[in-house]
């Protein structure tokens, strides 16, 4: 793809009306997630807790192992809650809400791969996102619906198949903005297409007061933590249903991909017949195999991709388990409400959006590495003071500081790993960028979950994740490659290939 047919750029510099488009695929998946997480372990605290089997296997448990309540008592547990020992159910919670993440590593670098490949008329990417997007809508809005029936194995089956429609196409819709921008605009559109990620997570966490406020207004029963499963529950999920509609038919109607289906029309226009047309393709598999094999990493790109793999795993392992629990920490620690826990997280999402722009300007100007090591150390430091001192007002100054320094961090690793493949393995990487990142949120909650349940209570959350921060910038320390390439310098590549 030349540069004139680049979507997101224009004369030279970043389309931001375009960019803002493409961002509308990942706006959808984001208020998807942004609800998922906090809503969803309440649904599955209140049926796991009334689980017969569950409560059969704890006890069975503590029969075996006393030595376990002993423990928990020491670190302040209530035993007696749980029938005299430990609760397997946030253990549980902690598994089921791998599965996202379990089918991601599965299926991300697979639909990744099939996007680079993909030849149809709306491209590479919008094919999956036309047809993935409004399937998971529907199954999201279905979610809740189900769980009334208090039928934990429906509810599971939606689940499943929820997050596996998910994975159709999250990353053709996370490839589209960098398949259409040069690789020197990347971390500038990066911050745009978080921007809008940013936006989706608001309005998902916003969702909740809203949808309350209105059902008084409308039925005149207040929302509490005691009925909101089943009351305002259900049209949060239809929010977040529509609004991953809209965002699909704002790509559909706006974004100009390229068709990828014209120039395999003309290749076939061109074959004389059959025996022809095997021929070339033989040659252009040949020719193909050819080219991978001189786009092979070399030892130091391959030794800093390997390092920003395990960065991002060790980076996703602290931010996943704060994302998956903190609905449940509120409660348990701060005596919340779901929707009063999502409002607390919507300061952390509206900090992150307003970070987003000046997180692509400070990634070029001062390089993408430095930029994520300084989110890092930002975020490690507001988390720990707030766990030393278990100030409330610190939790406030956690999550405005903690939401600017994610997006230090967010706008620049895809980027930077892109940019080790190069333009021509967008998708391929991008599937390995999520296999990274997935792999850290199948493993942190089944080992958050495990802590949990021994520590007794979810402030441990603030120190698992610190630790988790800190392997993260040891192993990032050790990348050298993945920064943007000077636009001078691409076009002169450019010229010399011309």
């Amino acid at each position: 793809m030349s540069r004139q047919e680049l979507f997101c750029e224009k004369n030279g510099k970043l389309h931001v009306g375009h960019t803002i488009l493409t961002g509308f695929a990942f706006l959808a998946s984001s208020i998807a997630w942004a609800i998922y997480d906090p809503y969803i372990t309440k649904i599955l605290n209140r049926l796991l807790t009334e689980s017969t089997w569950i409560t059969n296997l704890s006890q069975s448990l503590n029969e075996a192992f006393p030595v376990l309540a002993e423990f928990a008592k020491t670190q302040g547990q209530d035993v007696n809650a749980a029938g005299g020992g430990i609760t397997l159910v946030p253990l549980f919670i902690g598994i089921i809400m791998t599965f996202d993440n379990i089918f991601g590593v599965i299926f991300q670098p697979t639909f990744g791969k099939l996007s680079d490949r993909c030849h149809s008329k709306l491209g590479k990417r919008r094919p999956f996102i036309v047809f993935g997007a409004p399937v998971s809508a529907a199954l999201f809005a279905l979610i809740p619906w189900v769980a009334l029936t208090n039928s934990l194995p429906a509810t599971m089956v939606c689940i499943i198949l929820f997050v596996f429609s998910m994975s159709l196409w999250r990353a053709p819709a996370v490839a589209l903005m960098p398949a259409l921008t040069p690789p020197a605009l990347r971390s500038e559109g990066n911050a745009i297409i978080n921007l809008m990620g940013g936006v989706g997570s608001v309005i998902g966490m916003v969702a909740g007061t809203a949808v309350g406020a209105v059902y008084v207004l409308a039925t005149g029963v207040k929302v509490t933590a005691e009925n909101e499963q089943t009351t305002s529950f259900p049209y949060v999920f239809l929010v977040g249903a529509i609004v991953m509609i809209i965002g699909m038919l704002v790509v559909r109607v706006f974004v100009k991909e390229p068709s990828s289906k014209i120039d395999a029309g003309v290749a076939r226009m061109e074959a004389a017949n059959a025996k022809a047309a095997a021929e070339a393709e033989k040659a252009a598999k040949k020719a193909e195999k050819e080219a991978r094999k001189n786009q092979k990493l070399s030892k130091s790109e391959r030794k800093s991709l390997i390092f920003m793999l395990g960065g991002l795993f060790f980076l996703f392992c602290g931010t996943n388990a704060i994302t998956t629990f903190f609905a449940l920490f509120a409660s348990e620690v701060l005596g919340k409400s779901t929707s009063e826990a999502t409002i607390m997280t919507t300061l952390f999402a509206v900090c992150s959006a307003v970070a987003a722009i000046p997180a692509g300007k400070m990634g070029k100007k001062l390089g993408r590495k430095k930029t994520i090591l300084i989110g890092l150390v930002i975020f490690m430091a507001v988390f720990l003071m707030y766990v030393l001192t278990g100030s409330m007002a610190l939790i406030w100054v956690a999550l405005i500081f903690g939401g600017f320094a994610n997006m230090l961090i967010t706008v620049n690793t895809l980027p930077l790993v892109l940019d080790i493949g190069g333009i021509d393995k967008v998708g391929t990487f991008t599937g390995y960028y999520y296999t990274a990142t997935f792999s850290a949120q199948i493993a942190s909650p089944i080992v958050y979950g495990i802590v949990r349940m021994l520590s007794g209570t979810y402030l441990s959350l603030f120190v698992y994740s610190p630790i988790m921060f800190i392997i993260s910038i040891l192993c990032i320390l050790f990348v050298k490659h993945g920064e943007a390439v000077p636009d001078e310098v691409v076009k002169k590549i450019e010229e010399e290939n011309d």
